[in-house]
């Protein structure tokens, strides 16, 4: 045990001490431990299981939701359980290894250039949540050397803040929730798919201390495997034969780090290890492609991006626009749909405050069938209020649980349809008045990229705009977009293009697959003989049945039947497209799109009546039915 009155000859509040260590800030690990109620017993058990590793330079960082107005005694009681030198922070204080930190009350507290910043609360003490607003910054900070640790506690603080751990490469642990005091904190990150590691708070140190030695002090070139091309593509084969996703044209770096943090949750040294483990344990498959798919996002995420949509962009979809013609905007890459509503507040806000009722389709896509489940429902945890502002809160979303979560409206719900979309094989949405792909081609290499940019164009009206994350750009592709405003990456589609530039979708789309074999796929149009009983019945059915398509889960029509043209159409240059919400006739594409996802996860039939389709010039009323096939 530490002696309390000896004298700490290393004070981080020391100025030259800070410039010292400037140089190697980065180099240790930092451990962010989120706790709340019953976080006490948790803290104890987990410092007095860490004092036998006293060689490991790692430093870690203490918040908890403390009382504003008690003094804590925290700083006492841990000093008790480690030979650490503990601290209560101090603003500006530097991190350095060897060295536990712990929150004071009624701050904020931000890492940031290696030191510790506190901030005075802008929410009242029960709404706010500190643990999210430091796991970001410690993502920030320390990426890939950030380890995160949620402990006892009531409601979600640390859940957000862990996906942003996560998508930096960090690793996440969650105390189990039956030996939790209060498990509502952990059981919220475990829920999610993000914990590394469930465990209880004094086998955490051992597990570690194991990573850290086995992770983030092995020298790179001890894994040449992972950098070779031809290893990945294995890789590649298993995840597209258990998936049905290609990830060949993904960034390799990308890809790479994801597949080293998996190995490192298994403690798996080469890469042709990992690759048997892979074919082994379908559950591994099926991890390593979330991680593929971790997808960080927020409401109003670059909030002065969003400033410009709002003031300059949006105004201008709806100028000089007839009062029946609706606007047609796609999130491409939406994740938990973050970014979609906050795109259809922003339009809604519009609409009210300049009285116009112009019809608005939103279409959110995702490769990710659990994000767009959670884009869906529309329920966020309390964590957002960090990004929306009070007033968009009372008028937007209704709080559920107690105020843990909060439901975005029906109002807003209803501007969007949600679908799983590969944006890599799947034809586009067309005729769109906007498209916003944010932070989503920064994943894809040069020659994805090439392809995705001019398919954009395609799809966009005249003088559509094109709304890309903040490390994003169009790179050569000046003859397709002009630029509106750099900084907040928005952009407009230029008409006049060479004809070069006028390709049809399916010549866009990437025909690249890993070089192995796949299964070859089904030919549904080969030429049969029938019998002239066939013959006959199908010349009846066409007479006298409905026109009909039979189509998968994704709306790839797989056959057609009778006279289709007046509710499905073939855009010019559109050759080889297939997909039945792309082909639909304008007044059919939503209500369709509604009824096939309905159908799809009730298992049942859906009718729907009086649908208006415009069918060249003219309105046509029909009943629309979807139902099942098994």
């Amino acid at each position: 045990m530490a002696d309390k009155t000896s004298k700490v000859t290393d004070d981080p509040s020391d100025n030259t001490t800070i410039q010292s260590k400037k140089s190697d800030s980065g180099d240790f690990p930092i451990i962010g431990i989120g706790a709340s109620a019953g976080g006490l017993a948790a803290f104890e058990a987990f410092f007095a299981s860490m004092q036998s590793f006293t060689d490991v330079k790692v430093a870690i960082i203490l918040i908890q939701h403390l009382a504003p107005d008690h003094k804590s005694i925290l700083t006492e009681i841990i000093q008790r359980y480690t030979r650490m030198k503990v601290f209560e922070v101090e603003d500006q204080m530097s991190v350095r290894a060897g060295c536990t930190y712990i929150i004071p009350p009624n701050k904020d507290m931000a890492l940031y250039d290696g030191t510790l910043q506190l901030m005075e609360p802008n929410r009242a003490h029960g709404q706010r949540l500190p643990i999210d607003f430091f796991f970001r910054s410690l993502a920030q900070e320390r990426g890939d050397h950030a380890i995160a640790i949620i402990l006892s506690g009531t409601g979600r603080d640390g859940t957000l803040g862990a996906e942003k751990i996560k998508d930096e490469g960090g690793v996440v642990i969650a105390q189990s929730p039956d030996s939790a005091e209060f498990n509502g904190m952990p059981s919220s990150v475990i829920a999610t798919g993000l914990a590394d590691y469930i465990l209880t708070p004094d086998a955490m140190p051992e597990q570690i201390i194991e990573h850290i030695l086995h992770t983030i002090e092995h020298s790179p070139d001890e894994h040449p495997a992972a950098k070779e091309q031809n290893t990945l593509k294995k890789i590649f084969f298993i995840l597209h034969d258990h998936t049905g996703h290609d990830f060949s044209m993904y960034k390799p770096s990308t890809i790479r780090r994801r597949i080293e943090r998996r190995m490192n949750v298994h403690q798996i040294e080469t890469i042709d290890e990992y690759i048997r483990y892979l074919r082994q344990n379908d559950d591994e498959i099926d991890a390593l492609f979330k991680d593929l798919l971790i997808g960080v996002t927020n409401f109003f995420r670059d909030s002065e991006a969003f400033s410009v949509l709002e003031k300059e962009i949006i105004p201008g979809l709806f100028k000089d626009r007839a009062a029946d013609a609706p606007v047609r905007i796609w999130v491409s890459g939406c994740s938990t749909g973050e970014e979609a509503y906050s795109i259809a507040i922003l339009i809604r806000e519009y609409l009210d405050d300049h009285k116009h009722s112009h019809p608005v389709q939103i279409f959110a896509s995702d490769i990710d069938s659990e994000a767009i489940a959670k884009a869906r429902s529309g329920l966020y945890p309390a964590s957002i209020t960090m990004d929306i502002t009070s007033q968009r809160m009372r008028r937007f979303f209704t709080s559920e649980h107690e105020s843990t979560m909060y439901r975005v409206n029906k109002s807003i719900r209803d501007m969007l349809v949600f679908s799983e979309h590969n944006i890599i094989k799947d034809p586009p949405f067309s005729k769109l008045d906007m498209i916003s792909c944010r932070n989503l081609m920064i994943y894809m290499n040069v020659d994805l990229q090439k392809r995705v940019l001019p398919l954009f164009h395609y799809a966009l009206y005249p003088k559509g705009i094109l709304f890309l994350g903040s490390s994003e750009t169009i790179g050569s592709f000046t003859e397709l977009f002009t630029v509106l405003d750099q900084k907040a990456k928005l952009f407009r589609r230029k008409d006049n293009v060479q004809k070069d530039w006028q390709i049809s979708p399916s010549r866009l789309l990437p025909t690249h697959r890993p070089d192995t074999t796949y299964p070859p796929p089904v030919d549904n149009k080969s030429p049969h003989a029938l019998p002239l009983q066939k013959l006959t019945e199908q010349a009846i059915l066409q007479q006298i049945a409905p026109a009909a398509a039979l189509v998968n889960e994704q709306g790839d029509i797989l056959y057609l039947h009778g006279r289709t043209g007046m509710y499905l159409e073939l855009p010019s240059g559109e050759s080889g497209i297939n997909n039945i919400l792309t082909m639909a006739r304008e007044g059919l594409r939503h209500e369709l799109s509604l009824a096939l996802q309905k159908a799809k996860d009730e298992a049942n039939t859906v009718y729907v009546k009086d649908v208006h389709v415009n069918t060249n010039g003219h309105h046509t009323t029909v009943d629309l039915t979807v139902r099942t096939v098994t």
